[in-house]
């Protein structure tokens, strides 16, 4: 992949997306996220628990909004 083409053409590069691009595996990404959050809350009693819930739960923000754009 040429980067510099699109630099040319007075564009920035383009950069890899932390998302797909269609609904169906955008919505496999966001509930696989979210059972995570759930398995990380059912052990919340530990540190562990609380690490894993908290990222697994702002990833599923993020992807949950990347989900809302989508049109296809």
């Amino acid at each position: 992949m040429d980067f510099n083409a699109d630099w040319s053409a007075g564009q920035p590069p383009a950069v890899a997306r932390f998302y797909v691009n269609n609904r169906r595996d955008g919505s496999r990404l966001l509930s696989s996220a979210v059972v995570i959050m759930v398995m990380g809350l059912i052990r919340c009693d530990t540190l562990a628990g609380r690490i894993v819930a908290v990222i697994a739960g702002l990833l599923s923000l993020y992807w949950w909004q990347c989900y809302r754009q989508l049109q296809q």
